[in-house]
């Protein structure tokens, strides 16, 4: 079946696809959207490395969080470093806040200094962000929208590739993983026809510090085989 190549992807949409909302949330998710998520929201676009609860170094920003396992985990790791976690999805966003979140604290907690969530439209984000303001980047088992018709909404896209390109430092690490068939293939034809980032071919074992994820659990439960990307912004 005939799929379109990098140079007849039609233009991304103004916005990011995804969920809004999945299952009917419980009170203390609404009660995490409403008390907490105002609190650990990141604000500081333009200045991004002062948007955090204590001074940082260096910045990683991780583009549709899913579960918020991998962020709680890599902001853990890297506690010098300012973390911003996005997601439009409800129930993702409430997963990651009940993670720093302690029950009761909905309306005090502020959760750890190094970490701040983006619970909105994430291209906005990546607009606004400075130039070379990123160490790394994260996209994560992302939706892989395997219709071909969909092929505009891949995160992997030759718009979204010059904006990550744009944000990261020359050297940092733009890391991606996906376990879908289509997806595998589409990054790897994608990435392999631009030349802003190097991109050598995947490793087939998470390679060490990067983080697990339920969707990598998932997919070795389902017998499917994960793709570890690491691009590094050429200079």
């Amino acid at each position: 079946m005939y799929r379109p190549l990098p140079d007849d992807i039609k233009p991304q949409p103004e916005r990011l696809y995804g969920r809004q909302r999945g299952h009917p949330l419980r009170p203390r998710q609404q009660r995490l959207l409403d008390e907490a998520l105002p609190r650990v929201h990141f604000r500081n676009i333009a200045e991004p490395l002062k948007g955090f609860g204590k001074p940082v170094s260096k910045l990683f920003l991780e583009i549709g969080f899913g579960g918020g396992e991998h962020a709680f985990d890599q902001a853990a790791r890297n506690p010098d470093t300012g973390y911003i976690a996005a997601e439009v999805f409800d129930n993702g966003v409430c997963s990651l806040l009940s993670r720093i979140i302690p029950e009761g604290e909905e309306a005090t907690a502020l959760g750890p200094d190094n970490l701040r969530l983006w619970a909105e439209d994430g291209r906005q984000l990546l607009k606004g962000l400075p130039d070379s303001c990123l160490d790394r980047a994260y996209l994560m088992f992302p939706d892989p929208w395997p219709k071909a018709r969909h092929a505009k909404r891949r995160f992997i896209h030759p718009e979204n590739i010059r904006q990550m390109a744009r944000l990261l430092k020359p050297g940092a690490h733009w890391r991606v993983a996906s376990d879908h068939p289509v997806y595998q293939e589409w990054v790897t034809e994608v990435m392999g026809q631009q030349d802003l980032f190097e991109a050598p071919a995947p490793a087939l074992e998470r390679p060490e510090g990067w983080s697990p994820t339920r969707y990598e659990a998932k997919a070795f439960r389902e017998g499917r085989q994960p793709f570890y990307w690491t691009f590094t912004r050429k200079g």
